[in-house]
């Protein structure tokens, strides 16, 4: 049987080669089901749902994500995108947080700073990633 950490590698080689995001939330649904404490697949999944416009999906996987790391940067702008899409306030304290992080790890910064441009590249008009990375980078 497939770990959970080899479905994980699968599913994100998988998404780096281009495949639809929708195909492969159920691979990361089974992940977080199987390895509930895996914030990497939380984040994962929270992003998947951000691309096929599901923000309310995308804000409850953010929020397990950023429970259990408070301390990842893109578990907070996927969170904060999330709760631009659906109108809830509060965000500007998960922006702020995910740009105290960035700010001391150059590694994060350009994780970071890639994820916005794949975002961007497969969903252009993207307008609540645009905004969450003018307040990152720009604010």
């Amino acid at each position: 049987m497939t770990t959970p950490e080899e479905l994980f590698k699968e599913g994100f080689e998988r998404y780096q080669a281009g495949e639809d995001p929708e195909t492969l939330i159920p691979v990361f649904k089974e992940i977080c089901n199987r390895a509930p404490k895996n914030s990497n697949a939380w984040t994962s999944l929270a992003w998947l749902y951000l691309l096929t416009d599901k923000p309310k999906l995308a804000y409850n996987a953010a929020k397990s994500a950023v429970k259990l790391n408070p301390h990842d940067p893109q578990a907070r702008v996927n969170l904060a995108t999330a709760m631009l899409d659906l109108g809830k306030s509060g965000v500007r304290s998960h922006v702020e947080l995910a740009a105290q992080l960035v700010l001391v790890d150059t590694d994060w910064q350009q994780e970071i700073t890639k994820n916005f441009e794949d975002g961007l590249t497969r969903k252009p008009d993207w307008k609540s990633l645009i905004k969450v990375k003018q307040w990152l980078f720009e604010g």
